[in-house]
């Protein structure tokens, strides 16, 4: 069976952390800042965490074997 390769698009929306957790970007924040309430422009400011069940399957991808 061939290697698996990490996934570009994974190594560039994901960020993985000390502790093994992944921080990831919220998406909304290209275009169309007009639309947007303050409160989501705020909120989508920082990174996030992604949920244990979510973890999983991204590190799956990052994963060089």
């Amino acid at each position: 069976m061939p290697k698996l390769k990490t996934k570009s698009s994974v190594k560039k929306r994901f960020k993985l952390t000390a502790s093994g957790k992944i921080k990831f970007k919220p998406a909304g924040k290209k275009h169309g800042m007009v639309k947007r309430t303050k409160n989501f422009l705020r909120k989508t400011r920082a990174m996030a965490v992604l949920c244990p069940a979510d973890t999983k399957i991204v590190k799956l991808f990052m994963a060089k074997k």
